[in-house]
């Protein structure tokens, strides 16, 4: 398992890479146990901010490894599901950087990343259905709510690929870059993730993610809940002051 998934951790970032490019980077369960480790050690890890996942050797990742499907193997993991990832993401920022393709599950692995940053090469799509499958690892719950309902329809149904251009005109993507320079990129943005509040980060992913499912009478309350906290804090003060005085906040946490 330490092998397929790579884990490094530099200046607040943690890099998880699936390391199985003879594979295309499928997911077996090792490379499910590494992805939920990493998981569980960004979000309790205070000097931890932010995350990018990535696959190794130009590819992110092809999805399921179908070899390990058909002998019973199933690369979930309880409470976290498939990958040890998409049904339960990590409460700081996790940006997906995109070389090569990022097919059935793999799609189904950036799309569940907070940002998607992608070389102009990349392919994106669910072709679970060219294989008697379903993209049951969340790509028919979150592409509807991401693209056009109808786009996503007919990615799921034709299992067609689109290019990054295409993902970056649905607004699914948050930059097209030169290929072997998405990596590189998204350190750029998780650089700029670490260097705010981590308090104010935390609170700004929550709010975002759960007022989806909130009232417009209730909208307002519940973002006071997780808003307020960060407010009275010292970090709140600190970035506050460290505006004044023109110069870098040094963040506490708390």
């Amino acid at each position: 398992m330490a092998n397929e998934v790579i884990v490094a951790v530099e200046d607040g970032v943690m890099l998880i890479t699936i390391n199985r490019p003879e594979a295309k980077n499928s997911v077996n369960l090792a490379v499910a146990k590494g992805i939920a480790a990493a998981m569980e050690e960004l979000d309790s890890n205070d000097e931890i901010r932010a995350a990018i996942l990535s696959g190794a050797e130009g590819t992110f990742c092809s999805g399921m490894d179908l070899k390990a499907f058909v002998t019973g193997e199933l690369p979930i993991i309880e409470g976290r599901g498939f990958a040890g990832l998409v049904e339960a993401p990590p409460r700081k920022p996790l940006i997906a950087a995109v070389e090569g393709f990022a097919l059935a599950g793999g799609f189904e692995l950036a799309i569940s990343c907070d940002m998607i940053v992608s070389a102009g090469n990349a392919k994106f799509g669910i072709p679970e259905v060219k294989r008697g499958l379903v993209a049951g690892a969340g790509g028919l719950l979150k592409l509807p709510r991401q693209i056009p309902r109808r786009v996503a329809m007919e990615l799921a149904l034709t299992g067609d690929a689109i290019d990054a251009q295409r993902a970056y005109d649905l607004g699914l993507i948050n930059r097209v870059v030169e290929a072997g320079t998405a990596l590189a990129t998204a350190r750029e943005l998780a650089d700029k993730i670490a260097a705010n509040g981590p308090m104010a980060v935390l609170a700004s992913k929550q709010i975002m993610n759960e007022s989806e499912e909130w009232s417009s009478e209730d909208m307002f309350k519940k973002q006071n809940d997780i808003a307020l906290p960060v407010f009275a804090s010292k970090d709140a003060i600190e970035g506050a002051t460290a505006f004044a005085e023109k110069r870098p906040p040094q963040w506490k946490g708390c």
